[in-house]
């Protein structure tokens, strides 16, 4: 890893002289650093450094192709808003040949960001305000890219939120056990087969035309969203990594999965996890506000499926990954992946029994 990351260090447009490096955040599936510059007449300059992890991100060039296409593109779209662009989206630092990432000696591939400064990103909802403003700058992110031609991005994880094909994947895992885990977690394995209907349900949709494709973030986490320290405003969503073709309801859905839980996603005691309804309120309005009339009827409409949905399939793949011996999601303790499942499970069940006042929220916003 040492030797990679220095190589990578040395291949970008960086300027001054490097004081500190550390590893920085908590995401689940890149190696990501910050690196510190001394900068003449600038001062400490701070980038972010990531190692791309190739199991998962199959077609890395496709990947950073889609991210400086949308980059590009929202640059614009903020200029002409009066916006700033060095802090309302990302900005790639190229390679000293010029490319929008590196490739060391191991064949690893390396992209560098401009670090945001005098922003933060949270992990979980400090305070509801947060949640709000990350409601808006999804929204936003939707306004914003309304009239980008979707179906021009690589699809860089195929089928990523076809809920139909994981459940597909589900059942073979369950089917070859290759970890002997099965008998283990049958109460699990049960739940997902008695939920098909949710797993078919917005694929349908858009097989009839009646959901559209849209750009769609496709991993719309609080921590996606950085903000402002000063205004607590949402000023850019950041990791673009599956940035690409998809429906505007799973982005909104996996919001609510992961920020209106009453519990971390990990969390073992599960009489603690609930789906908060004032925090999925807030992020309705939130939300709608954003994307200011960029949703169809429909789209607004199945926003409540388009949580449930997207806890389903999360739920599932935790589960998948567990019986396949954790291989996607990094784990810190023996049965992780389980214990991550089993609340996305609680949280669909959840949803449930408060699914007429879900859906009166959402009519309330429109």
């Amino acid at each position: 890893m040492k030797k990679g990351l220095n190589e990578a260090i040395g291949n970008f447009q960086y300027k001054g002289i490097l004081v500190n490096e550390q590893p920085y955040g908590s995401g689940h599936i890149n190696d990501t650093y910050l690196l510190e510059f001394d900068v003449p007449e600038e001062g400490r300059v701070k980038v972010i450094l990531q190692k791309m992890n190739k199991s998962i991100f199959t077609k890395p060039v496709e990947l950073m192709e889609n991210i400086m296409n949308v980059t590009s593109y929202l640059r614009k779209v903020i200029i002409k808003n009066g916006g700033d662009p060095d802090r309302e989206t990302l900005n790639v630092i190229p390679t000293v040949d010029g490319k929008p990432y590196f490739v060391d000696s191991e064949g690893e591939y390396w992209r560098s960001y401009k670090f945001i400064t005098g922003a933060t990103c949270y992990d979980a909802v400090e305070k509801p305000d947060d949640f709000y403003q990350s409601a808006l700058a999804f929204g936003n992110f939707q306004r914003l890219l309304a009239d980008y031609p979707a179906e021009t991005l690589h699809e860089t994880i195929e089928g990523f939120h076809d809920t139909k094909a994981r459940f597909r994947t589900f059942k073979n895992a369950v089917e070859k056990d290759v970890c002997g885990r099965a008998a283990s977690v049958q109460k699990e394995i049960d739940f997902v087969l008695s939920h098909e209907d949710v797993a078919n349900v917005l694929g349908d949709l858009q097989a009839k035309g009646e959901l559209p494709l849209r750009v769609t973030h496709n991993d719309t986490k609080l921590n996606n969203i950085m903000i402002d320290d000063e205004t607590g405003k949402g000023i850019c969503v950041i990791d673009l990594d599956t940035v690409m073709p998809g429906l505007a309801v799973n982005d909104f859905g996996d919001s609510i999965r992961f920020g209106a839980s009453t519990a971390a996603e990990d969390e073992q005691d599960l009489s603690k996890v609930s789906c908060d309804l004032s925090l999925y309120e807030l992020y309705v309005k939130g939300f709608i506000e954003g994307c200011a009339g960029s949703l169809t009827a429909k789209e607004l409409e199945m926003l409540p499926m388009g949580a449930k949905v997207m806890t389903y399939e999360c739920g599932m793949r935790f589960l998948t990954d567990y019986l396949e011996g954790d291989h996607y999601f990094k784990i810190h303790r023996e049965g992780h992946n389980l214990d991550r499942c089993r609340t996305q499970f609680k949280l669909v069940e959840d949803m449930e029994k408060k699914w007429d006042e879900m859906a009166e929220i959402v009519k309330k916003y429109c």
